[in-house]
């Protein structure tokens, strides 16, 4: 052996030391509700609203959005059909005055002023052909030359009139619904049949009446028969003050599950908005509905899932963690984000929720931009649905991907 080296007879193995990998708690939670039990929907829903113009009355909107979303929704599929709820607006009132009817609202008024303001039992006649007499389909000259002429054309212009309300009255309808108008001759002879009717309702709002009264919506007058009629419980009108303004409600339908959310405000800017926030509160049901799941707000869940992708890179190789960091740090732009508009230090903030989530393994502590005194979510009650949060991060990571496939872009600054 030479002097200053050695040899080992049988090498050690090298042991490096192994981080565990930490076992990170489950970051969403499931809410139990049912048809009887809406509160758990009606906070979410009023978590939705808080940062919307209708907070002043989040409450009562809630209420409104979870009983509209839960009077259509298919609890066997889990399933929500929005075409049944209709959302209408009225300037002009408070807020509060909003309201939920279980029927259909029309922004219209009996086609005479005398007609019956309410209506109990209604049997509805839907119709899609004109109160008037058949025109010719090609080119038609008719010359009148004698007064006995013009009244042989009036006569039969009145026939046809009485031919078609009696067809009406016989089917035992007491309500009419005319995608048409009729002139005076025919609104004369309705009134003296004693059959309100209403003219010129646009064909969505047909559609959605004859799938609340579970009507058939009927073309000509030669099919009109008593089972293609809607039935309701009742149709009134609605007056607003001193003005002209009338609106009918059709309520009790055969289909009870159309509704609709009537907002009042005090100018069309404000009924806008709040459409736009209720439909938003209507979304979060539904939501629920389909998945109970639920992830804390106040940037909770961005933390964790920022804090999980980080761990998870230190187990990849290569370019991809790089990526997964970017990730994780992309994830903690919405926290500081929050923790800057309101008013508090975005760095140290987040860095404090952070280390707290770390050491207390509690994935629910979130920014407290109310400055409640408490950073735990679950306490605050802020929390979104767990569908919701996966969309809004699957659309931005989509659009980023977009983004880094365009190679090339035009600037306006070449074609100057």
């Amino acid at each position: 052996m030479h002097r200053g080296c050695f040899t080992l007879a049988s090498p050690l193995p090298l042991r490096l030391p192994v981080r565990p990998t930490p076992v990170r708690p489950q970051v969403s939670q499931r809410i139990e509700f049912s048809k009887d039990d809406l509160e758990p929907l009606i906070a979410t829903a009023m978590t939705t609203l808080s940062s919307k113009i209708v907070n002043i009355h989040k409450r009562k909107m809630a209420e409104i959005s979870v009983k509209a979303v839960t009077s259509v929704a298919d609890w066997e599929r889990r399933d929500v059909n929005f075409d049944l709820i209709k959302v209408e607006g009225k300037a002009g009132g408070k807020m509060e005055d909003t309201e939920l009817i279980r029927g259909i609202l029309l922004e219209k008024d009996w086609s005479h002023p005398q007609m019956p303001k309410d209506v109990e039992d209604a049997r509805i006649c839907i119709l899609t052909c004109p109160f008037e007499p058949p025109k010719p389909k090609t080119k038609h000259q008719l010359n009148i030359t004698s007064p006995e002429q013009y009244k042989a054309l009036q006569a039969a212009e009145s026939a046809y009139f009485t031919e078609m309300v009696a067809k009406v009255k016989d089917s035992g309808a007491n309500v009419v619904m005319c995608q048409w108008g009729f002139d005076d001759e025919a609104n004369h002879l309705l009134l003296q049949n004693k059959l309100p009717a209403v003219r010129w309702v646009g064909g969505v709002e047909l559609e959605l009446l004859a799938i609340a009264t579970g009507g058939r919506i009927i073309p000509r007058f030669s099919e009109i028969t008593p089972e293609k009629l809607g039935r309701a419980g009742r149709v009134r009108e609605l007056a607003f003050g001193t003005t002209k303004d009338r609106m009918l409600v059709i309520e009790e339908c055969a289909n009870s599950k159309s509704v609709t959310v009537f907002i009042r405000g005090g100018n069309r800017m404000i009924i806008d908005e709040a459409k736009r926030s209720l439909h938003d509160a209507m979304c979060v049901a539904r939501n629920l509905i389909r998945d109970n799941r639920i992830v804390y707000g106040g940037g909770a869940a961005e933390i964790a899932c920022s804090l999980a992708v980080s761990a998870a890179a230190d187990s990849v190789a290569g370019m991809e963690q790089y990526a997964l960091r970017a990730f994780a740090d992309a994830l903690e732009d919405v926290p500081m984000a929050l923790a800057e508009n309101s008013g508090l230090s975005p760095i140290s903030t987040l860095s404090d929720v952070k280390a707290r989530q770390l050491k207390e393994s509690n994935p629910f502590l979130g920014i407290d931009c109310m400055c409640s005194g408490t950073n735990d979510m679950r306490e605050q009650k802020v929390f979104e649905t767990l569908i919701g949060k996966q969309q809004q991060l699957l659309l931005a990571t989509q659009l980023v991907k977009m983004i880094l496939k365009i190679d090339d872009i035009i600037s306006p600054a070449e074609f100057m």
